[in-house]
Parts: C-alpha cells; structure tokens; sequence
C-alpha cells in the first residue's frame, strides 16, 4: 500500500480554481465515503482551507484519486489538470510534513496551518477512512511540525510585509481581537495582509474595493463583509486599522477624510498601511497627532532583519524533515514485512505446542524425563532447521550460493570453506 498525495493550492492555481474543488466541512465525511467507496482506496483524509485542497491516500492506484475529485466536483478532468500536484510515497511524506511545519504556506512559518491539518486528521478518524497507515503518518507529522518549530525560529521572524503590517498594529494596540480592520483593495497583497490579520482574530474585517465582486471571495473566506470604495469616506471612523493596496494612481485616503475621521472617533489613535505604489494615502497623514501612518519603506526595514534569520530556519527545518522522512519510509518498509515474521513466528509456536504436547504424553506415559527432554530438544531442533535445509538441497546452480549466503546471514554462521 502507498502514501499519495493530490492537491491543489496557492503555488499552483488562481482563487477562481482553489474555490472550484474546495471542499465543504458540513459535507467532508460525506466525501471521504464516497471517495472510497468502490475505488481501490483504502485510507484517506482531506485538507481544505483558503489556500489550499489536498487529499492523503493509502492507494495503489492514484489515478483513481484524480478522477474522484474531478467528478465529485463535477468538473472535467482538464479543466484542474495543469493545476495538480501529484506526490507518490516519499514525496508525499515529505509534502506533509513541510505543509504542517509551514514551510509551504503563503505565510511563511504560519501556525495555523498544523491546527488545520489536526482537523482534517480528526475529520478522516470520525468518518471511519483514517487506518493504521494515515493515523500513524498524521502522528509522526504534527510531531515533526512541533520539532520544527520548537528547535528553529521559523516563525519567530518576520519576513513578509504582511506580518510586518500586523506587528506594527500590534505596537500601537494590546489587543488586535479588540480592533476594527478595514483593507481597500483585493489585490494578492491584500490577501495576504487579510490572512495575517485573520489570525489575530479582529473584531471586524472588511474589504473595499471599486468592483465588490471581487473582494467577496476574500471577504467570505475571513468572515469578513464588503464595502464599495465610495463607502470608505463616510465608514473610516468605524476602523482603527487601515490597509489599502491599489492600482490607483491617485491617493485614495487624504487629509481632509482622516481629519473628519479622527474628529468622530474622538481622536482615539488609528493605524494606516500604506503598501500602494504610489501612495494611496497622502503622506500630510502622518503628521496628525492621533494616525500612525507606516509606508512601504517602513515595513521593508523590519522585513530585511528577519530574513536573514528566517532563511538559517528554513535550511534547519528542511534537514530535520529530510532525516524524519527517512525515518518514517523505513517504518512503511519494515511493517511490510509484518506478515512474514508473523507467519515465521506462527509456524514455530505450532512446532513447539507439538514437541511439547508429545513430550507431556511420554511423561503421563512413565518414561524417564531426561529422555524426554533429549527427545523434544532434538524434535523441536529437527523442525525448526529443516525448511532451510531442504530449501538448501533442492537449490540449483547460483541459487545454491544465494540459499546458503542467505542462510548464513540469519543464523550468523561463518562456515569454513
């Protein structure tokens, strides 16, 4: 039996198509049934979140896999093709473990992703597709991602202008689960300054953008609502954090809507992203008393000082994950050969329980107990030693010299020429 894995996610495909095979939770247990339900798949989970789908089989058949997730979402076969990725065995343990370590998130180093990957595991386990296989590689994964993060400080730096964007915000307010954060824009930037902020939990997330439509999927996948651009003057006094990132070529925010809002929010302090270029807020902003205003500048210091740490994480993690991927193969291997030591091990209990109740039936008998004893040693000896003896004589040619060589190396003998 293999490990696969199939999957969809950031690296390789638009929104339009992620959102297209993601997977709904109320219906998971539903779709892990009918996943193997008359297909050559034994075990399975699904992950699916924002930024990615992907399923973990225990299959000998991984094109099976494929054409379930295309008709189960009821989309040709081509159309999510070019957007696969496809990780047989080795590779899909090593796919695991990185995704949980968040080496492979569009955040670097994010923590949410190991809690959505314990989800997916407890998902697999309640609706009964979660065997001895997956069950033992979701274990070794979560203890590999827990390796990484508490011997490597791949998230302890930041490296990215949204984490920066959030650890600003956090200088200025305690608490971000007590704030309102309004993004402008739907850009990828966006979305990605919308995942950092969504992990602190926010009071309110909204996204404004000129086209709503477009800002929706964002918004939904963050329990977020929409605004149109033209709200944002009348609405600004309601946030206390604000990220806009545009394709605009005039500043959006200026001076005189910041001021009214600041006047209504009885000038508690507010805090501006500005990630556009050029600038979407005008930069007399910043001179206001009660506006921390941070540019593009701003956030590349603080994002220059963590890359170089961050990139001597990375090359740490990915070794630790190299020797724990070697480590888990060998155990896929060795428990292949389960059935054979049962079998061997079998065959020699059957042959003791036989010398033993014959040995039982010469004592009831009367017979000298030394004798007996002799007796069962040399029977018990007798079965044991001749199924590699006959498999010795009957061996011809090469195979001679391969029986004997395997014989030696079993019983550590060293036979003189």
């Amino acid at each position: 039996m293999q490990v696969f894995t199939l999957g969809i996610n950031h690296h390789t495909a638009p929104l339009d198509i992620r959102e297209q095979v993601a997977f709904d939770p109320k219906r998971l247990t539903q779709a892990l049934h009918d996943l193997l339900r008359g297909r050559p798949v034994r075990e399975a989970a699904i992950l699916s979140t924002c930024n990615r789908m992907e399923l973990y089989c225990a299959t000998e058949e991984p094109a099976a896999a494929i054409d379930w997730l295309a008709e189960y979402h009821a989309l040709p076969a081509r159309r999510i093709e070019p957007y696969l990725y496809r990780h047989p065995q080795k590779d899909a343990v090593r796919h695991m473990f990185r995704v949980a370590s968040g080496l492979d998130s569009m955040v670097l180093g994010e923590p949410q992703i190991l809690g959505q990957m314990k989800q997916a595991a407890r998902a697999a386990e309640e609706a009964g597709t979660l065997g001895t296989l997956l069950n033992k590689l979701f274990q070794r994964t979560f203890a590999v991602a827990k390796e990484v993060r508490s011997t490597t400080a791949i998230g302890a730096n930041i490296v990215s202008m949204a984490a920066a964007a959030v650890h600003l915000s956090e200088r200025i307010f305690e608490r971000l689960d007590e704030q309102r954060v309004l993004f402008i824009g739907a850009g990828e930037m966006i979305e990605l300054c919308a995942a950092h902020f969504a992990g602190a939990k926010p009071k309110r997330l909204s996204i404004a953008n000129r086209t709503p439509e477009r800002a929706r999927p964002i918004a939904d996948r963050f329990s977020g609502d929409v605004l149109r651009l033209e709200e944002v003057s009348e609405k600004l006094a309601d946030y206390d954090i604000v990220v806009s990132c545009t394709a605009s070529t005039l500043p959006i925010i200026g001076l005189g809507m910041v001021e009214r809002a600041l006047k209504a929010r009885r000038h508690r302090p507010m805090v501006m992203v500005d990630l556009a270029l050029p600038r979407d807020i005008e930069a007399e902003v910043g001179a206001l008393d009660d506006v921390f205003l941070y540019t593009l500048d701003d956030l590349g210091q603080i994002v220059e000082s963590g890359q170089e740490s961050r990139q001597a994480a990375i090359v740490e993690a990915e070794e630790i994950i190299t020797h724990r991927v070697d480590d888990f193969i060998h155990w896929m291997e060795a428990r292949e050969t389960v059935p054979t030591i049962r079998a061997l091990r079998d065959a020699g209990e059957r042959a003791r329980r036989h010398e033993v109740e014959h040995a039982l039936k010469l004592l009831q008998r009367g017979d000298d107990p030394t004798q007996v004893l002799e007796a069962l040693s040399k029977g018990l000896t007798n079965k044991l030693l001749h199924p590699p003896t006959e498999a010795l004589n009957l061996a011809e040619g090469h195979e001679r010299g391969e029986v004997a060589e395997l014989i030696s190396r079993i019983w550590r003998l060293h036979p003189e020429k």
